[in-house]
Formats: C-alpha cells, structure tokens, sequence
C-alpha cells in the first residue's frame, strides 16, 4: 500500500537533508578546525626555530659590524678630512732626523725641511699622506690601487729633486718583501669587504636548513681567513717598519703606529670569527624548518627535538 503523491513529494527533501555529506567535499567544520591547526603549526615552528633565528641574525649584525670597521680601514689616509686623516698605519716623523748631539743639528733640519723633507711621513691602505708638526697635513697622494709605501723613493723625490742612489742589496730586498706585504695586505683587506658585505644578507638562509649552514661556513671560514690574514699583515708591516727605522741610532727617526687603524681591523677580525663559529655551530646544533617539516625533529614543550 503505497503512500499519495503529495506526501512523498513533501517527504523527499527532508531525506535528501539527513544524507551524510559525500567524503569528497569536506564541511565547513573541518575547514574551520584546520585553519587553526596550520596556525598552530606555524605558531611551534617559530618558537622551535626561535634559537636558529637568534644565532643566525647575530651573524648577519657581526658581518654588518665588521664590514663597517672594514670600510673604515679602506678609506683611512685616503683624503685631508678630520676622521680619515686619524686612521693609518704607521706615522714617520722626520721632524728632528738630525740628533741634538750632532753639531749645528738645528740649523740641518730646518736646511733638510726648507728642500722638501716634511715633517711626517703617514701611510694608508690607498696613498700616504705628509705634512707639517705645526701645519699639519698639506698634502695626499692620489688614492691607488695595489698601493704600498716607497720610503726612499719619496725622499729621492722630495728631497733630491728626482737623484737616484745605489742601495745596498739588502734594501733592495726589503723593499721587495715590503711591497709583495702591502699589495697581498691591500687584496686580503678588499675581498674580505666584498664577501662580508654578501654575507649580511646570506646569513639568514641558515634558518630554513641546515644544509645551508655548510656552504655558508665555508664561506664564513674564507671570510675570516681572509681578514684574519690582512690584520696580521698589516700589524707585521707596521710593527717592523717601527723597529727598522728606530734602530738607526745616528737618525733621529720616530714611528708611530696608528691606533684607530688597529682597533678597527682587529675589531672587524673578531666579528668575523664570531660570525663563522656561528655558522659552524649551526651545521650540527639548533633545529631548522627543514628538520620539522620533514620529520627529522617534532616539537616538544616549544622545542625541537630528536623524533
């Protein structure tokens, strides 16, 4: 006995109502509760990944610092303006070459000084600069490339109106040795700019995965080397040309050593080396977004650890 039309017409809506949703179109609910899943999901990498992000931005600051110290090293000596004319070297002052001791030394230094010879000879990574104690600077060599400082062919120049002198063997040699220094110096010191420069702004890829972390430490450990290297040479030049020149006992020759020079190379050394033990420790240490997102570590009380 079948029902009337009417009704089963009424009833067929309210059945089609109470069928189960097909599994291929999900419900709103489900989308609504896995909106907050993926949020939290991003909330517990970021919390685990928190230290990988500290070590990895303090690198990129240690690069900043360093790179700024670094071009304050590149441009000391290379013009007369108040700050880079502090920042050299060495300094070698001829104000008195003649000793007290010797006779008429007075009137020598003043005949010396009145046919070229100044009063101070100082040198940069580009040129070096002269001048006089009461004047001060009065004039900077053009900036070049591959610069190192020439002491007897800038007295023979100054002072001799263009004469040339026989040099013994053995200042023909340190001289040689002086100039291969200061150019590998003046290298080591550019390149190690350049690169500290590109890794302010590569050092944090090393938060995505570890395997950044190496070829970034390579580069990191070639950075410091580099800098490391230019330091220790330009602290040798200058330390034995203070040596050499104040061993002659029958000149008067005193030779300062530039302190800012020093503080801003050795400043900039240690923020390279600090930015390379980060990255090294970062190959092995900190989880990564890489490690999480692969299974390799799960979150546990905001930390990655070890699945």
């Amino acid at each position: 006995m079948g029902l009337p039309s009417a009704l089963r017409s009424r009833m067929r809506p309210s059945t089609e109502k109470n069928d189960p949703p097909s599994p291929s179109s999900p419900s709103p609910q489900n989308s609504a509760t896995q909106q907050p899943a993926e949020a939290s999901d991003n909330v517990s990498f970021k919390r685990a990944t928190r230290m990988r992000k500290g070590f990895a931005l303090s690198a990129s600051v240690a690069y900043l610092l360093s790179w700024i110290f670094l071009v304050l090293v590149l441009i000391g000596n290379t013009y007369n303006r108040p700050v880079l004319s502090s920042i050299y070297f060495f300094k070698l002052n001829l104000a008195d070459i003649i000793p007290t001791s010797v006779p008429n030394a007075s009137l020598i230094n003043s005949i010396a000084q009145s046919i070229g010879l100044h009063d101070f000879y100082q040198v940069g990574l580009w040129s070096f600069c002269e001048g006089y104690l009461h004047e001060g600077i009065t004039f900077c060599s053009r900036p070049q490339t591959l610069y190192w400082f020439n002491p007897v062919e800038i007295l023979m120049n100054e002072l001799l109106a263009g004469a040339t002198i026989a040099l013994p063997t053995e200042v023909i040699t340190i001289l040689s040795v002086l100039r291969i220094a200061s150019q590998i110096m003046f290298g080591f010191f550019l390149t190690g700019a350049v690169l500290g420069f590109l890794l302010i702004f590569l050092s944090p890829m090393a938060v995505w995965s570890r395997w950044w972390s190496l070829p970034l430490a390579v580069v990191a450990f070639l950075e410091m080397m580099i800098v490391l290297a230019a330091s220790v040479v330009g602290t040798a030049i200058s330390v034995a040309f203070k040596y050499a020149a104040e061993a002659q006992s029958e000149l008067n020759i005193h030779v300062e050593i530039g302190v800012k020079m020093f503080v801003f190379m050795w400043l900039a050394t240690g923020f390279s080396l600090w930015a390379f033990a980060v990255h090294s420790g970062m190959g092995c240490c900190c989880t990564s977004r890489r490690d999480l997102k692969t299974g390799r570590r799960v979150v546990r009380d905001g930390r990655g650890v070890r699945a």
